[in-house]
């Protein structure tokens, strides 16, 4: 079996479970490559010497490889997404970051969750992606997210309006700071923080969410995910952001943008003690009486 390991930094508190983890990964006899900007880190932190195979880019590792663990948080995890693309190698997330939503898999778990990628014990989550295509070639062959689209304001603390068509047809104009197209995956990071709702990971939809919006009779909107949304952006400024996931180009009113669902999907592993309702009961406390 061949592992893939996947990190941003190596912080000091995390020195120790890094280096159990590759001890038990070798203990396992797992053949183990490694991003080569973290196996610096590896070197540099924790005095790796061992010889791994690296990788850099989604070619080296297409049917190459059988799973890659992601090492950190959810914007960790969220990187990955350009390796894998649409090769359905499955990703595990073992959460050295802070909340976790994607990288659900506990530090003090390390050792259970590779015994169960060894014995197949586990299922593995098929979650939807947006593809953006636009006139201007954002994000290049990366034109994809997990989590959300975005457009938002830039240079001016003034609000932008964005014309928005779903399906061809004129859905409304946002005032308003920005607008979130979240996939049920996303819904839980930015869409949940601009009042969006919840929605489970198999549903099979997309949720429109303004940011900030001037015009207040406006809320979140929910559509199915077969549809294909449009815009047309103005404001004071001459330049306004675009984003997929953690990734932002500038663009400026002359670029023409459509979200639809991309026709692939990305494997998340997910062990069989743990679920999605689970982790919003766990992570956002959903539910519980806080008073004393």
């Amino acid at each position: 079996m061949i592992i893939a390991l996947y990190g941003r930094l190596i912080h000091a508190a995390d020195a120790d479970f890094i280096k159990q983890l590759c001890n038990y990964l070798a203990e396992k006899k797992v053949e183990v490559w490694v991003h080569q900007p973290y196996l610096d880190e590896l070197r540099k932190n924790i005095n790796c010497t061992t010889p791994y195979k690296t990788y850099l880019e989604h070619q080296d590792i297409t049917g190459k490889i059988d799973f890659i663990i992601s090492l950190g948080g959810d914007g960790t995890l969220l990187d990955t997404i350009a390796l894998v693309r649409d090769s359905n190698i499955p990703v595990m997330g073992i959460n050295a970051g802070r909340l976790g939503f994607l990288a659900n898999v506990s530090k003090t778990e390390m050792t259970q969750a590779i015994d169960a990628l060894l014995s197949g014990a586990y299922t593995l989550d098929k979650r939807a992606l947006l593809q953006l295509d636009s006139n201007s070639d954002l994000f290049g062959e990366n034109n994809f997210g997990l989590n959300e689209f975005t457009l938002h304001k830039k240079a001016t603390s003034s609000m932008i309006v964005i014309h928005t068509y779903l399906n061809g047809e004129f859905l409304t104009s946002y005032w308003a700071d920005g607008l979130i197209v979240s996939t049920p995956t996303g819904s839980t990071a930015y869409n949940l923080s601009c009042g969006g709702p919840i929605l489970v990971p198999s549903s099979e939809n997309f949720v429109i969410t303004p940011v900030a919006p001037h015009n207040l009779n406006i809320r979140p909107l929910v559509i199915p995910d077969n549809s294909i949304l449009s815009f047309e952006i103005e404001g004071r400024s001459d330049a306004f952001l675009c984003t997929l996931d953690s990734r932002q180009e500038t663009i400026d009113a002359t670029v023409q943008m459509a979200i639809k669902k991309a026709d692939f999907t990305l494997n998340l592993i997910r062990l069989h003690d743990s679920n999605f309702l689970e982790t919003i009961r766990t992570k956002l406390n959903w539910g519980k009486d806080q008073r004393n």
